[in-house]
Order: C-alpha cells, then structure tokens, then sequence
C-alpha cells in the first residue's frame, strides 16, 4: 500500500499497473510513437529502481531476472498477498487479534493505541471495511481499569458516534 501510494505519486503506477506495451514485431513507428515508447521504458526504468531500493535483498535475488516493472510488481503481489483462502485465514487471524485486543498494565495510552490502529490498519489493507466507531468502541472497552472513570466521563460528555479517533486519543492522553 505504501509503495503503490509512492509509486502514484511519483506517476510511475500507469507503467507498473499496465506494462510496456511492445508494438508487433515488423511494425513501423512514427517519431512520436518511438519517443512515446521511449519515455515509457524509461519511467518503466525508473520504477523498477524504485522498487528494487525497496526490496529486501533476499527476496531482491529472486525477482533481478523479472524484465518489467509490472513483472516485479506481479511477482511480489503473487507471493506475499496469497491467493483467497490464504487472505481469508489472515483475516480471520487479524479479527481476532482485534476482538482480544487489551490495553496492557502499564501500557502507555500511546502505545496502545498504535497497536489498535495497527491491526485495524491490516484489516482494512485486506478489504474488510472497519468504522472508526468500532475502533474507538474498541478502545473504550478494553482499557484498562485504571481510565473507567474516563471512560464514563467520555461516553456522558461526547457522541461516540462522532468522535474521531484523534479526539478520542487526544483525550485519553489528557488523563494519562
């Protein structure tokens, strides 16, 4: 997600999502039609260097013989994303880390929240749609004793159903 998130930005998605289309072999090209493919290898080039900066070494030995971009780009997507079954088993995996998420003893307020948003984040990233309001819920439900009386107070005081997750931190750190 954030690689695809840079390579948009830097424009270099259209390349790595569609290739290089080759023209047939024995087809002739206009001048324009040659710098065209031309400025596309080289953003193709470009991505490949992007996405090999990025890439453990390790796994970089397995995909230096990929031609294109988009040959990276399938080939990492092909081994890391898993096929249905395996994003439905990481799913569930993920839903109940999220359901027996529990602020630790001692746990910063800080720290527990980035370890709710991590794992909401994960959900999120394989496609199943979670509402703020059930992360703040979430949250507000398994702190630990210690923030009840804050609990209490937030939920008297604010509409959980518009309260965002900044606000909701930002309140809890007041009572840290």
């Amino acid at each position: 997600m954030l690689m695809e998130n840079f390579m948009r930005s830097k424009e270099y998605w259209q390349v790595i999502e569609n290739g290089i289309h080759q023209p047939a072999i024995g087809t002739t090209l206009t001048d324009s039609q040659k710098e065209e493919l031309e400025a596309r290898k080289l953003k193709d080039l470009k991505a490949k260097n992007y996405l090999f900066q990025a890439i453990d070494r390790p796994i970089l030995e397995t995909i230096l013989c990929k031609e294109t971009s988009k040959d990276i780009w399938d080939s990492m997507k092909k081994k890391y994303q898993g096929s249905t079954r395996v994003k439905r088993a990481q799913l569930q995996a993920l839903r109940k880390d999220f359901e027996t998420l529990e602020m630790k003893e001692g746990e910063s307020v800080t720290n527990y929240y980035a370890r709710t948003m991590e794992i909401s984040n994960k959900i999120r990233f394989h496609g199943e749609k979670i509402d703020d309001v059930t992360i703040v819920e979430k949250i507000l439900r398994s702190l630990t004793p210690k923030y009840n009386y804050v609990v209490c107070s937030i939920e008297e005081s604010k509409d959980i159903d518009a309260l965002s997750l900044d606000e909701l931190q930002s309140a809890l750190l007041v009572h840290e």
